[in-house]
């Protein structure tokens, strides 16, 4: 299945894509949120006969972040070897693990607004996992995909001078608004195997990113049982596994982002997402 939400930003509805086509499910669930989710949003859709409910053509509506504000974006650094490499880091023993603000979170074509006098935005493609449902203190790894919901496309943009010169955690440098771009949807597991995706980002056409998640240092199962140590997961939490080589931040000098810039965003069996980036503007707020 694929899950979405369609709609103006605040009118989102609850929907499912097949092909080309988007199906409204908003009859039968009010919205994929949190709360659905823990009450059985995904079966009972995946129950229901979807062949009358209202239809329309994607990409005829905007596409909407696939989760109604996710309590929780959790994210791992420092977890692609390549990336490692290009860091001239220390590979990490356990999974680097900092949060970024939920209300970071965008619809996966919306703009990305670069922050006032920014001239270190980044762009980080990311494989996203999706909880399903409630995870705490697993026994092991292993029961780490009874817990997934899906997986989507992420784009971590990242401000490197509040990240990496301002003190402190990297929080600071993630948690900007429109800083994380997702969706267009989130594809279950049914339906992609997610340790072996290739995923990729380019900005005004030049590849930048191209790798695969079987790079990963730590893998999908590792990383939920390892957070769940800790943390409580719940429906609809968002955790992005970490980007691979080729961050504006690697190049000599450095490649970042500017106003006017078109990132495209893509994993292998989910689709693409676009951003334009802007410049802040205090009046558009």
């Amino acid at each position: 299945m694929r899950i979405a939400r369609i709609g103006a930003l605040g009118k989102e509805r609850a929907a499912v894509i097949s092909g080309e086509k988007v199906i409204f499910v908003d009859s039968i669930i009010s919205d994929w949120s949190r709360s659905e989710l823990e009450n059985g949003a995904l079966q009972k859709v995946a129950r229901a006969d979807l062949s009358s409910l209202p239809t329309e053509s994607l990409g005829a509506s905007r596409i909407g972040a696939p989760v109604h504000n996710p309590t929780k974006v959790i994210c791992v650094g420092l977890n692609y070897l390549g990336h490692i490499k290009e860091a001239n880091a220390e590979t990490p023993k356990e999974p680097i693990i900092f949060m970024k603000a939920p209300d970071s979170v965008v619809g996966p074509n919306d703009a990305i607004v670069i922050p006032p006098q920014s001239d270190a935005t980044d762009y980080e493609v990311e494989l996203a996992i999706v909880i399903g449902k409630k995870a705490l203190y697993l026994d092991s790894p292993d029961q780490a995909p009874d817990y997934i919901l899906g997986y989507s496309i992420s784009q971590d943009v990242s401000e490197r001078h509040w990240q990496l010169e301002r003190s402190g955690q990297w929080v600071k440098g993630k948690s900007f608004p429109t800083f994380n771009p997702i969706g267009p949807c989130i594809v279950t597991p049914d339906e992609i195997d997610g340790s072996n995706l290739r995923l990729w980002c380019s900005v005004d056409g030049e590849m930048r990113q191209d790798s695969n998640t079987n790079d990963l240092l730590f893998g999908i199962n590792h990383i939920i049982w390892y957070i769940s140590q800790f943390m409580e997961l719940h429906p609809g939490d968002i955790i992005n596994t970490g980007t691979p080589f080729g961050v504006g931040l690697g190049f000599k000098p450095p490649k970042y982002l500017r106003a006017g810039n078109v990132l495209r965003t893509g994993i292998e069996g989910i689709g693409e997402i676009q951003s334009n980036l802007v410049a802040y503007s205090k009046g558009a707020q």
